[in-house]
């Protein structure tokens, strides 16, 4: 595992995951919501965040934490391991709202400086709608690549728990 890309709804605990990994591997973890936010949520255009992630993925190793759908491809096809935190939408939900309250007013570890943390009921109502508004078309990419690429989905967060012991393991 050297390109490692991490896809999930918000909340599946990707950022958590992504740390624990790249201290773990040693690999440099690159979050998309840090790279692609400005300062109270400007986002970033699809321009960059194509450039940004075409220059990323050129590295002999990384890991990239993040869903952005639409340049989900640049990620797959330059992965070796792609890594779905398929996670109940009961738990991600619990967990976004979680950090929205604990984080409130002040950035996140894995967010840029100035992305301070709110209440987003349009974020929740992503994360409750992600199985069924993303999830199938992620299912669909993740089945057409190509089989030498690993592909491991963790569906609980004792899957994601027994995977870390595994790699921590080796």
């Amino acid at each position: 595992m050297n390109k490692i890309a991490l896809i999930g709804s918000g909340g599946a605990g990707k950022s958590t995951l992504a740390k624990r990994l790249g201290e773990k591997l040693n690999i440099e973890v690159y979050h998309l919501d840090a790279l692609f936010w400005k300062q109270n949520w400007e986002p970033t255009s699809k321009e960059v965040q194509r450039k940004v992630q075409s220059e990323l993925v050129k590295k002999d190793k990384w890991i990239i934490d993040g869903n952005y759908n639409g340049t989900l491809d640049i990620r797959l096809n330059a992965v070796d391991t792609i890594i779905f935190v398929d996670i109940s939408r009961l738990i991600c939900s619990y967990r976004v709202f979680k950090r929205m309250v604990q984080y409130h007013g002040k950035s996140r570890p894995e967010m840029a400086e100035g992305v301070n943390e709110r209440i987003d009921f349009d974020f929740l109502k992503w994360v409750w709608d992600y199985p069924k508004t993303k999830r199938p078309a992620v299912l669909k990419k993740i089945k057409h690549l190509p089989k030498e690429k690993k592909v491991i989905i963790l569906r609980s967060p004792r899957e994601v728990k027994d995977f870390l012991d595994k790699v921590i393991n080796e």
